[in-house]
Formats: structure tokens, sequence, C-alpha cells
């Protein structure tokens, strides 16, 4: 007998061994019908099967659905091969490569001997959907590699048969076929093709075979794929909407930067652009100020052996700008901890001074690939708002809790209050004691429980140097944004000899906790465009209000209206065009300036101003004080 425990902890038993499907049969014809997959197994244990697997011991099972997370991983998974089924239908001599998942989508990379043009994808996606009503199975079959290999290069599938030569010689390699075209993939599957039925090809990009810019380069056709109509129909909203708000798009039309080929990956910001900077900016300097962190300011250039000390050399070393001076090798900072640790180590440290917090606005540079750069979100020149904390581990939990404190409320004052907490855990390649990650690993699960957090584990993706909370906050459109972080270190104070006297005057190591709230503030504010749609709140808008006159009588009162405003702290323009005031009013709507005053002959001969809120609000005529006691209020709650 064989017996097959359910997730609600139920059990059947079976006489033989069965299939995912016949287990899902004997439960109900809904479920059989539902069945894209299996799971089998508990925990890390478990695994994600075909339909067909055979289960022949006991063993734990869910039946995946399209409800199932991991079966909108088999859909999407699925559909990618249904796209390359349709372009080795219309395209016989295009050669297929790989074809994974991503976040919302999958995509597929193509060598072909003509770009794919608008046209080809809508014909493309037709395609896909008369494959699909086909409902033709999806069928597996497992090859030794060197039959594998053959069989793909007898087709003409030249890369994949370099896949499979890859792949060692005593191994097996699993093929799905389903009509006219196999595939190389280690699955799962659905069940038959008929289960795809909401999908949409995207773009079309280029990408170079297995990455590497001296091979060819290949043609990427990307898709989204969903278990719903409605589901597919909301991404769609979602990223029409994500168009309009695009901050390459609104940093040009609201004059705050650019991006220039004469520096690649650095950003020019404007007068506007860098006023919002420094609006951020002091407004986290302020926060440094009332948590206890003193501000610092270390060198752009750093001497190579620092950096082989602290073990980033090893491993960042390709993403690193280097220079030489007189037969010395040195790299433009790519991080900021190495420096903080040299100024923590100058002059004697009692336990009396931890913690220490230490806080820079710290440019870094990173050398990113020209293809993976993104207006102002993905640069490699870029500011931190970075601090480090030398401890003692006894104050490691206390530290952490109130870093999580503080960031929400960082958060909070920017718009954002959603937030999603991960723990990523010791990698494979890392350095330190294991019994010290398992220390610093509690800390930070603890700290968050403290804190009311709940959180998941990421396995194996920590730093080298330790483990770290991803601060993860979603904007207005649910898209994820991983921000802030805070890790826990061991190992560097101790490769840099950082010491203190403890209270028993032993000479003993600091713990190092690292931390970011906003990360790069360049990226943060690319953040806080596309949130705000580039309507930013009053506090940060870089012009709050402007001035504008209705005909030239009322000029020099607009300029004395516009110098009160000044004087009381309001970044105020004045407009005194000889236009239309409708054609003004306009003008500054656009720019999505939050206060329009208007001022005429009725405003002028009882000292008010006609109040226009962004949103086309007719807040009516108020006095110049009122006015003014009204806005410094909203910018002072950063409403």
């Amino acid at each position: 007998m064989i017996t097959i425990t359910l997730p609600d902890g139920s059990r059947r038993e079976y006489p033989a061994p069965l299939t995912v499907a016949d287990v899902a049969a004997s439960i109900g014809a809904g479920l059989a019908k539902a069945a894209l997959a299996g799971r089998v197994g508990q925990g890390e244990a478990a695994r994600v099967v075909d339909t067909t697997h055979r289960i022949e011991a006991d063993t734990a099972l869910a039946i995946i659905t399209d409800k199932d997370p991991d079966g909108l991983e088999v859909i999407r998974h699925s559909t990618a091969h249904l796209l390359a089924y349709a372009v080795k239908e219309l395209f016989p001599e295009a050669q297929v490569t790989i074809g994974p998942v991503i976040e919302n989508g999958f995509y597929y990379d193509f060598s072909y001997k003509r770009p794919f043009t608008p046209d080809d994808l809508q014909a493309i996606e037709k395609r896909m959907g008369e494959l699909a009503k086909k409902d033709e199975p999806v069928v597996r079959r497992v090859l030794p590699r060197d039959e594998a290999v053959s069989h793909f290069k007898a087709m003409g599938e030249h890369y994949k048969a370099e896949i499979i030569g890859s792949i060692p010689a005593d191994q097996d390699v699993s093929l799905y076929r389903e009509g006219g075209f196999e595939d190389l993939c280690r699955g799962p599957h659905v069940p038959s093709t008929g289960k795809l039925k909401h999908f949409k090809l995207m773009k079309v990009a280029g990408a170079y075979w297995r990455g590497d810019s001296n091979n060819e380069m290949l043609q990427r056709i990307y898709g989204t794929a969903w278990a719903t109509k409605d589901e597919l129909q909301q991404y769609l909203t979602m990223l029409e909407e994500a168009e309009k708000r695009d901050h390459r798009k609104l940093g040009r039309e609201l004059d705050l930067f650019h991006v220039d080929d004469h520096a690649p990956g650095v950003v020019f910001w404007h007068p506007k652009g860098w006023t919002v900077w420094q609006q951020v900016e002091q407004y986290m300097r302020r926060v440094y100020q009332d948590n206890g962190y003193q501000e610092v300011k270390g060198p752009q250039i750093l001497d190579k052996t620092l950096w082989e000390k602290t073990g980033h050399w090893d491993k960042y070393r390709e993403n690193m700008f280097t220079t030489e001076s007189e037969k010395r090798d040195y790299a433009l900072k790519p991080m900021n901890c190495p420096g903080h640790i040299l100024i923590y180590k100058q002059g004697i440290k009692s336990y009396r001074d931890l913690p220490l917090r230490l806080g820079e606005f710290g440019q870094c540079h990173r050398n990113e690939p020209s293809g993976g750069l993104h207006g102002i979100m993905r640069v490699r020149g870029f500011t931190q708002d970075d601090g480090h904390i030398f401890c003692t581990e006894d104050q490691i939990l206390e530290e952490c809790n109130a870093f999580t404190a503080l960031l929400q409320k960082v958060y909070a004052d920017f718009g954002f209050t959603d937030i999603l907490y991960k723990v990523a855990t010791r990698p494979e390649k890392r350095i330190g004691a294991d019994e010290l990650w398992d220390k610093a690993e509690h800390a930070l699960m603890e700290s968050l429980r403290n804190s009311g957090c709940e959180f998941i584990i990421s396995p194996g993706d920590g730093a080298f140097y330790g483990p770290k909370i991803e601060y993860t906050l979603k904007d207005a459109l649910g898209r994820q944004w991983q921000c802030g972080t805070i890790q826990v270190d061991f190992s560097l104070p101790q490769r840099l000899e950082a010491e203190f006297v403890a209270e028993s005057g032993e000479r003993k190591t600091p713990v190092m906790l690292h931390r970011a709230i906003l990360g790069s503030l360049e990226r943060f504010i690319g953040i806080l465009i596309e949130q705000h749609a580039g309507a930013l709140p009053a506090w940060l808008a870089p012009t709050q209000v402007t001035v504008l006159n209705i005909t030239d009588s009322q000029a020099d009162y607009a300029r004395n209206v516009a110098k009160t405003l000044q004087k009381q702290g309001l970044r105020c323009e004045l407009d005194l065009r000889n236009e239309k005031i409708t054609y003004k009013i306009r003008a500054h709507s656009l720019q999505k300036v939050p206060y329009i005053l208007v001022v005429g002959d009725k405003e002028m001969a009882t000292d008010c101003v006609a109040v226009r809120a962004r949103g086309n609000q007719d807040l009516g005529v108020m006095s110049v004080s009122a006015f003014t006691e009204k806005a410094l209020a909203d910018i002072a709650a950063k409403a």
C-alpha cells in the first residue's frame, strides 16, 4: 500500500504506484481538471513535479492548481515553451536557446537572420493562441546526454546541443514535447497546452548568448502569463500606469535631471531636481542628528590593499573602477564600510563609547553593465544614506529593534506604509565562523519578532561577511522596491583590526552593523517620482507655490506676495508673463506645482490671493497670512 498525506493532514491509501493525476482524479473530477502539477515531499525537500509523475512510496502531496503560486510558475514556464513552439512554426530557420520564468512573466532567446518586428510579435502571439486551443498533451521523456546532443544537432538546434554538451556525460536529460515541438527542460510543465489561456507578448530586446558580449547577439522575446483574464488585464493596466509614471519621462517633463552618453550611468541634476535631492538629504541628515548618528565623510579612492584585506577585491573586482598613481593601485569605493572602520580606528575606543553610530552620504561607484542602466534607478555613480553602528554583541538586538522602528517612520514620512521583511542568511561562500553566523542570524530574526514584523527567510542570500534584513516597500502600483537593509558583521572589523577596551580592560573586536534606509538616493528619488506620478508632496516639491498675475497692473502686488512667501521659507516662483491666466494656470498645473496663487484687482484690493491646489481644487480666496499658515502646516505634516 502507498499512503498519500494531503495538505489538510488527511491520508489516502492506494494499492499500487500511481501518478499525481491519478491522485487528483481519486479526490474529485473538478480537481483532476484543474490540476497543473504536484508538490511532493515536505519542507525544504518538497519539489514540484508533473501530473504524470509516478509516486512509488509514501509521501506528502499537494495538487497544484492555478490558484497556487507554484501553479503560476508552471504556467509561465510552459508559456515560454509555447512561445518557442509558435516561433518555430512561423520561422522554421530560427534557433531556440533558453526560455526561463522571470518576475511577472517569461522570455525566450532566439537566433534568427533578421530582427523580429512588432508585426511578427502579433503573428507569434496569435499562433500561440491557436496552438493552445489545440490542447496538445505535453509529454516528458528522458535521454542519455550524448543521445540528446545528437538529437538536437540533427534538428539543427546547435545552441541546444551546446547547452546539453555542458552537462556531465553520465547524466540523463529530460525533454518535453508538445505537438511538433520538443525542447530541453527540467520541467515541470502543464499537462497540455489548453491550460495556457491568458498571455501576451510584450517586447523584443537584444541579449548576448550566455551573457557574453563576445558571443552572438540573440533576440529576446518577453511575455507575461497569468492564471485568469482579470489578472492579465490588471497587470497590463498597471503597466500602462507605470509608463505614465516613468521617472525618466517625468524627469524630462518636469526638468529634474538627465543622463548623458558623455557620462553613462551618472546623473546630471538640474536645479529643480537638485532641490528635491536636497530635501531628501536634509531630511535624512535630521534623522541622523535625532538618532545619535555622527556624520562623517570618507575619501572616494582607496588603496587596493584595503579592498583585498576586507575581501571585496575577490568578490567585487569586476564591478570596481580602478586607477593607478605612482605605481600604486587604487579603486573608487563601491561601498563605504571599510572607510568607516578606518575612521573608527582613530583613537582608542572604550566600551563606554559603544554603540558608536557613524553616518555618511557616501558617493559610490560600481561598474554596472551598460545594458542594465536604467534612468536614475540603476546607475554607476550613486550616493547612499549609509551608516555603520559599532557595538558589542549584547547591543545587537537593541540596535536592530531601534533601526526597524526608525526605518518604518522614515518610510511613512515619504508615503510608504506597506513594508515586506526578509532575512537573508549565510551564503555558501562566506567568511567567519558558523557560531558567529548563528548569533547574527538569531539576532536579526529576534529583532523582527520584537518589532511585530512578519518575515520570510531567504536562504543563502546574505552578504559574504554577514546576514541581513532586507526591507522592501510597496508603491502605489503594488510594485516592490528593496531599499533598506541592516547587516550584522563580525568579520570586517576583525580583518581591519578594529578594537575597543572592554570593562575588564581586555581588547575586543566590535560588531559592525551595516545599515541604510533609503539605499541609493538616486534610486529612491526615482521611486518617489513614480510613486507620486511626479506630483511630489508639498514638502518635497521643487516649487511649492507659484504666484500668477492676471494683468500687468497686479505685477508689483504679485512680486510682494512672492517675497513674503519666500521670507517664510516657501519655495515660490513668480510668473508675470504677458499670457492669458488660463494658459499660465495650465502650464504650472502640468509642472505639478502644489499651490497656484492667482492675483487680480479684487485680490490686490483686499490683500488676498485666490488659491488653487493641485488636482484643480479651488480653495477660494484667502489672506496671504492664512494661506501661508495653511501651506506651512501641510509641509510640516508632510501632507
